[in-house]
């Protein structure tokens, strides 16, 4: 699966997203896009998924009508991202046109809200 890995999620899960064709979008380019034209340029260069630590981008944008599907964590932080790389790994398989993924990952620094 082509995947695009957000600006805001550490370059180091990059070579940890085994079988799929990982780019981020600092890579293309495309780091100063905001959301939507991110999402819009991401689908025109065939990208199948968008993995993002950004929660507020489901509310921005209307995903369901995307050729793209967007896996969104809930933690940013690249320790807890390498712990959880399964669950993130399993999101992406899941995800599909339009498929929103949440990936929740705990932080033990952080409670929960």
């Amino acid at each position: 699966m082509k995947v695009l890995l957000d600006h805001n999620l550490p370059r180091q899960l990059k070579p940890l997203l085994l079988g799929h064709d990982v780019f981020t979008a600092r890579e293309k380019g495309w780091d100063g896009l905001s959301n939507g034209n991110l999402l819009a340029t991401a689908e025109g260069a065939g990208f199948e998924v968008m993995v993002t630590g950004d929660q507020n981008l489901t509310y921005q944008q209307n995903d369901r009508k995307r050729a793209i599907g967007l896996v969104v964590l809930t933690e940013i932080n690249r320790r807890l991202l390498v712990v959880e790389v399964d669950r993130i790994l399993t999101a992406i398989d899941r995800s599909g046109p339009g498929v929103y993924e949440l990936v929740e990952i705990a932080n033990p620094r952080r409670p929960r809200r």
